[in-house]
């Protein structure tokens, strides 16, 4: 007998149901270890005079332990250090222990690092802030009344930029927040550099030998990097119904199993990314784009003929597959997308469960026909003949028949919070998006 779900999450039927609790996923966790060692090293220096300096606030250490976390917040979510995470994580071989597999496929929450050194980076240039005016107000400072206004503009700018960030604020004005992410934050790396000539200049000291420059000079490549290889391409738009759009691009780029791009209709518009999916027998690749906001509507009532394609191919969730000898694949409507390029590449054995309304006549026979093909005993649910399943149970189902070592879960934020927590109360391996800043 499967296990009745409801029962799965009975509170006190498992530790498990506590410590791999949605609140406590390792993005959180991650958060959490920045801000602790950036507590550590704080209180560590307030008994070593690192932050006084006689009489006066040591600006320079301060203003080196702003730009660290936020220099860490930047580079990890570079295109380039991402793939590198991840190609690093699947050497692991699945000869290895389970409970080793299961954390190294927690890769895809770096962005805990990202949020938390951005937010400490932010707390630190306000300790920074105030630094510069008790000096400023005791008459010890040599610092200008330049890097002061940059100083505070910075913080300013920075808080705004943490503020629009925020979960519920963030999926409010997503328009709002992808242009102040963009623009604020090019803003606030030109201030960078300026309050870093400025406290130099202030100083008396050489530019080009402060530890400070070399990062500056390599946190900036690393955001200019991605717009380096903007390029504007052709795309076909096929259209099985009014629901789904499949763009096909082909300009001389077949991306690997588990990567997604970034594209937009204008160069510096909105940029989506959607999962990379190959065409047997063909070059290039396509993407399942499903109406779900403003931009896929415009997408799929009035096509492109050309979209702009920025950054480089990047590696998504799903690309930990290899870490594990069999995978089940839990899919809701469009989540098909990032799962069919694993269901044609055949890299690891798998189950798949995908549900959504009347597949066919929504995504269209061709691309219903790759899965069938592909897939060993796949589980399309028609939402609109049988409607909404228990996927967690169907999952536990497909685990147990399959003998698959982990679940991954491809769908809305609330469907995938709720499988994943309910298979790993199980004990049993899972995976989704976060959703993270």
């Amino acid at each position: 007998m499967i296990t009745k779900m409801t029962n799965i999450r009975l509170v006190g039927q498992s530790w498990r149901y506590y410590t791999r609790h949605p609140a406590l996923i390792e993005y959180r966790r991650l958060i959490m270890m920045v801000m602790l060692i950036n507590l550590v090293i704080f209180i560590m220096g307030l008994q070593g005079g690192w932050w006084l300096s006689g009489e006066k606030y040591a600006l320079q250490n301060i203003a080196n332990m702003a730009l660290a976390n936020v220099s860490v917040g930047i580079l990890i979510r570079q295109q380039r250090v991402v793939n590198a995470l991840f190609w690093l994580v699947t050497r692991i071989p699945t000869s290895w222990p389970l409970w080793i597999r299961w954390r190294a496929g927690k890769v895809f929450h770096f962005g805990g690092l990202h949020y938390g050194g951005t937010v400490v980076g932010t707390t630190w240039f306000g300790f920074l802030l105030w630094g510069v005016l008790q000096n400023k107000l005791s008459d010890k400072s040599t610092l200008s009344d330049l890097t002061l206004g940059i100083s505070v503009v910075m913080i300013g700018l920075m808080l705004l930029m943490i503020v629009t960030a925020i979960g519920p604020v963030r999926a409010k004005f997503h328009n709002s927040f992808e242009k102040i992410h963009r623009f604020v934050g090019w803003t606030v790396l030109g201030l960078f550099w300026a309050h870093n000539v400025s406290i130099m200049h202030d100083m008396g000291e050489s530019l080009i030998q402060a530890p400070s420059f070399w990062v500056l000079c390599l946190v900036t490549l690393s955001v200019i990097s991605p717009w380096l290889t903007l390029k504007r391409v052709d795309v076909i738009v096929s259209k099985p119904s009014n629901h789904v759009a499949l763009a096909h691009f082909d300009y001389g780029d077949t991306p690997f199993p588990g990567s997604s791009n970034a594209i937009s209709r204008t160069p510096f518009g909105e940029y989506h990314s959607f999962a990379n999916i190959p065409t047997p027998g063909h070059k290039g690749y396509r993407f399942a784009i499903s109406r779900s906001g403003d931009w896929t509507a415009r997408f799929i009532d009035s096509p492109p003929q050309k979209v702009w394609v920025k950054g480089i191919t990047t590696a998504g969730v799903a690309r930990i597959e290899v870490l594990f000898n069999r995978v089940v694949y839990v899919g809701t409507g469009s989540g098909i997308g990032p799962i069919l390029p694993h269901l044609l590449a055949r890299d690891v054995p798998c189950r798949l469960i995908w549900s959504t309304r009347s597949p066919r006549k929504t995504f269209g026979d061709t691309l219903v026909d790759e899965i069938e093909a592909h897939t060993e005993k796949p589980l399309i649910w028609n939402t609109d003949e049988r409607g909404k399943p228990d996927l967690s149970k169907l999952a536990l189902q497909a685990v147990r028949e399959s003998d698959a070592e982990a679940v991954i879960v491809i769908s809305n934020q609330k469907l995938t919070r709720r499988v994943v927590h309910d298979m790993e109360t199980l004990g049993i391996p899972a995976y989704g998006a976060i959703w993270d800043s």
